[in-house]
């Protein structure tokens, strides 16, 4: 197998918008780690960052609590060993209900993050149960406790000089368009512009970059089935479901135009990471060479080719 380095070289300008390299890190959830209970066979650490190593990837997102060492020192030891740096992770916490502060939470995390020199930290904003199948709907008070906390937690973050971002995410109270546009109208949060979670929620990604690109602190590429899209939004499919089904796609290889907002987040400035992301469900653990590997190495050939 031939595989492309993990940082991509971009020497014009017509991709970026400036010369330069795109910084590109993986992700564990490209492996099936995720977590949500119940979601699927879950690869073994060693084999991931192995595989990541062997990809030519120099950068990685945490992954879900219990993947990597809960210790900020011994993770950044074992990453070390492979060759990789953390550049961020995913955090879901409560932000919508009024009986719950989530700074106590919020807090030791950014504090774990700045120990274990983890760049960004990367919100969701959690419904409180597991899955990202079902949600509630807010209410006045919900979104006024949910914009009220996205403030508080930006200003927590700064003495532990940690980067804060809101991840729109399917199954999250921050889901849609409209849910989208009142969180950049009513904060100051920046956000995580996940290309998939934005398309199936019924946000164009490449709009988004066009209408708000300086709110852009972290990006999450990922390619979509648009059909399998619109069955989660119609609900004739679960998000689980659809992800089982392949919804999320090799880099070229979907209906999202990541070239485009490659291209437009490199001529608004963009210099932030690219975590290349593709969801799967793993029924059984695949052969070594012939699983989860092969997406992420079409991905990183398609980044290479916008050169």
């Amino acid at each position: 197998m031939n595989h492309p380095t993990g940082e991509v070289n971009v020497s014009g300008t017509t991709e970026t918008g400036q010369g330069g390299a795109l910084r590109i890190a993986g992700a564990p959830i490209s492996w099936g780690v995720c977590e949500v209970p119940d979601w699927g066979h879950q690869l073994d650490r060693e084999r991931v960052l192995g595989e990541m190593r062997a990809l030519g990837l120099t950068a990685t997102e945490l992954g879900p609590d219990g993947f990597l060492p809960p210790s900020p020192g011994h993770r950044r030891s074992l990453l070390d060993s492979y060759g990789l740096r953390a550049i961020g992770g995913f955090v879901p916490v409560v932000l919508h209900d009024p009986a719950y502060d989530p700074v106590p939470e919020a807090k030791a995390m950014f504090r774990s993050f700045a120990e274990g020199d983890v760049d960004t930290v990367v919100l969701a904003a959690a419904t409180g149960a597991d899955g990202y199948d079902e949600r509630p709907a807010l209410d006045a008070e919900g979104w006024a406790t949910l914009l009220g906390n996205l403030g508080r937690l930006l200003s927590e973050a700064e003495p532990f000089g940690r980067a804060v971002t809101l991840h729109p995410h399917v199954g999250t109270m921050i889901e849609t368009r409209d849910e989208v546009d009142r969180v950049l109208d009513g904060s100051a949060m920046p956000l995580c512009l996940d290309t998939g979670h934005l398309l199936i929620g019924g946000t164009d990604p490449l709009d988004l970059v066009s209408r708000a690109a300086a709110r852009v602190a972290h990006v999450h590429l990922k390619d979509v089935d648009a059909t399998l899209a619109e069955q989660v939004r119609t609900g004739k499919l679960t998000y689980t479901d659809a992800v089982r089904a392949g919804v999320y796609r090799p880099l070229g290889r979907g209906d999202v135009d990541v070239a485009g907002i490659v291209a437009g987040l490199g001529a608004a400035g963009y210099q932030g990471w690219y975590v290349m992301e593709q969801d799967v469900v793993l029924s059984g653990e695949p052969p070594r060479g012939e699983g989860p590997e092969i997406a992420v190495c079409e991905s990183l050939a398609y980044l290479a080719a916008l050169s």
